[in-house]
C-alpha cells in the first residue's frame, strides 16, 4: 500500500478523532496571462517551478522540534514532486536556531537571497517577529507550522499558520488542570510573545473554573538560572505547577524536585512535551497540552523514510510534523491554483485551497487536490493536522488539541 492509499484509509476515519482529543473551533515564473484575466481560461499546461525555503530549528533550545517539523516539509516535497502535477518545489532548508545562538540572523539572510518565494517556519513566535517584515518586504509568504502566539491572529496578508494560537491550548491545559481537582496553581513562564500568550490563557481558565493562581514567575531566553523562580512557587505552596517553556523545562523541574514541589503534579505545554527519560526526577502523573490531530501509525514510518535517506538520524518525535507537512501542501496548492509561484500570488489562494472561502470539494493528498485544480475546479484540503480551514486573519478555524500523561519512565501518551 502506498502513502496516498494510507493516507486515504487513515483519512476516511478521521471522524473517530472527536473522540480522542478536545476539538476546538473557534526565480519566480510568471502567471500566465491567461490565468490573469477575469472569467479567463486555466492554462492547458501548467508547469511551475517553486523555490520554498525551510527555518526550523536543528540547534538551540527547540532543536528536539526540528527535526519533525523538516521531515514533515521535506515529506510533503516529495510527494509534491512525485505527483508531476505541473509544479516542482526545489527546497532550500536552514537552520533557526534560538535567540541565543541568533542563527535565523544568518540563515534568513542566505534564504532571501536564494530567491525562495515562499517560507515555512519559523518555530518559535519570537524568531518569527523579528523575520517577518523583512520576508513581507521581499514578498516572501511566511508559513509557520509551529507559531502559536496570540499576537500573530491577521498580523500580516503574507502571514498564516496552521498551528492554532495558544488562546486555545491555554484554555484546555487550565480545565485540565481544574479537572483533575487542582485548587491553587503554580506558573512558570518564558518571557516572551509565546510564554506570556500561554501563561495569561492559562490563569484566566483556571481562575475562571474558581481556581487561584497563588504563584507566578517568569525568566528570559538565555537564562541559564532559575532558582529564584522555583522559590517563589514552591514558597505559595501550589497544588500543581504549569511550566511553559521550552528544553529550560530539563534544569526548572529537578529544581522543583528538589524544593518539595510534586513533580507528578506538573503540566507542561507543547514547547517542552516530550519524553524525558533522563530528567532525574519522577513526572508520573503529570500531563501535557499540544496541537494537533492523532496521527496514522506509519505516520512517523512515512517521515523516516524521506528524512533517514538523506543521511539523517531516525526521529522518533511526531511533534508539529503534521502542521508542517500541511503547510508545504497548501503552498504548493495554493501556488497551482494562483498559476503563480510568487508570494502574494500564493497567499491570495491560501484561504480558498484550505476550504476558507467558496465550495470546494473535500481532497486529502496533494495528488489529488492537484487532479481537481488543474480539472478546473476548487480543492479543500484536509490534511494530517486536520481541517486547517484558514479563516479571515489566516489562521486554522479549528483545532484538536490532545492531552499527554506521563507514566513511571517519563515516556508520555495522549490520553484524550
Amino acid at each position: 500500500m502506498n502513502r496516498t492509499q494510507t493516507r486515504t484509509k487513515w483519512l476516511a476515519g478521521i471522524a473517530l478523532v472527536g473522540a480522542s482529543a478536545l476539538v476546538i473551533t473557534g526565480c519566480s515564473t510568471p502567471a500566465p496571462e491567461s490565468a490573469e484575466e477575469p472569467g479567463g481560461d486555466r492554462p492547458a499546461e501548467v508547469d511551475l517551478t517553486l523555490q520554498l525555503g525551510s527555518l526550523l530549528p536543528s540547534t538551540g533550545s527547540l532543536s528536539f522540534l526540528g527535526a519533525p517539523m523538516e521531515a514533515g516539509v521535506q515529506l510533503a516535497v516529495s510527494e509534491i514532486n512525485e505527483a508531476g502535477a505541473g509544479i516542482t518545489v526545489e527546497l532550500t532548508t536552514a537552520d533557526e536556531g534560538d535567540l541565543d545562538n541568533k542563527a535565523y540572523e544568518t540563515s534568513i539572510t542566505n534564504l532571501q537571497s536564494a530567491g525562495i518565494t515562499a517560507m515555512v517556519g519559523a518555530a518559535s513566535s519570537s524568531v518569527t517577529k523579528l523575520i517577518l517584515d523583512g520576508n513581507a518586504g521581499s514578498g516572501i509568504l511566511t508559513v509557520s507550522p509551529s507559531n502559536t502566539s496570540a499576537d500573530f491572529t491577521g498580523i500580516n496578508p503574507l502571514y498564516f499558520r496552521t498551528a492554532p494560537s495558544d488562546n486555545l491550548q491555554g484554555e484546555v491545559l487550565g480545565n485540565q488542570i481544574a479537572e483533575d481537582g487542582h485548587k491553587t496553581l503554580g506558573i512558570i513562564y518564558q518571557n516572551d510573545p509565546y510564554g506570556t500568550g500561554l501563561f495569561e490563557a492559562i490563569k484566566a481558565t483556571f481562575e475562571g473554573t474558581g481556581g487561584e493562581v497563588v504563584g507566578e514567575a517568569s525568566y528570559n531566553q538565555g537564562d541559564g538560572q532559575f532558582n529564584a523562580q522555583v522559590q517563589t512557587i514552591a514558597a505559595s505552596n501550589p497544588d500543581a505547577v504549569a511550566i511553559v517553556s521550552y528544553d529550560q523545562f530539563a534544569t526548572i523541574a529537578p529544581l522543583l524536585g528538589n524544593a518539595g514541589v510534586d513533580t507528578g503534579a506538573l503540566y507542561l505545554v507543547d514547547g517542552n512535551l516530550k519524553d524525558w527519560p533522563d530528567l532525574g526526577v519522577s513526572l508520573e502523573g503529570s500531563k501535557g497540552t499540544r496541537a494537533g490531530a492523532e496521527l496514522p501509525d506509519d505516520f512517523i514510518d512515512q517521515l523516516n523514510e524521506v528524512w533517514t535517506a538523506e543521511g539523517n538520524d531516525p526521529i522518533d518525535a511526531l511533534t508539529y510534523s503534521a502542521e508542517a507537512y500541511d503547510a508545504t501542501i497548501l503552498i504548493a496548492l495554493a501556488a497551482l491554483q494562483a498559476v503563480s509561484v510568487e508570494g502574494e500570488d500564493i497567499a491570495g489562494a491560501m484561504q480558498e485551497v484550505s476550504g476558507g472561502s467558496g465550495e470546494g470539494e473535500k481532497c486529502t493528498s496533494f495528488a489529488e487536490c492537484a487532479e481537481i485544480i488543474n480539472g478546473g475546479g476548487t480543492a479543500d484540503y484536509d490534511g494530517y493536522s486536520g481541517d486547517v480551514t484558514f479563516d479571515d486573519d489566516n489562521d486554522p478555524a479549528g483545532a484538536a488539541i490532545g492531552v499527554y500523561e506521563f507514566d513511571a519512565e517519563n515516556v508520555q501518551t495522549r490520553i484524550k
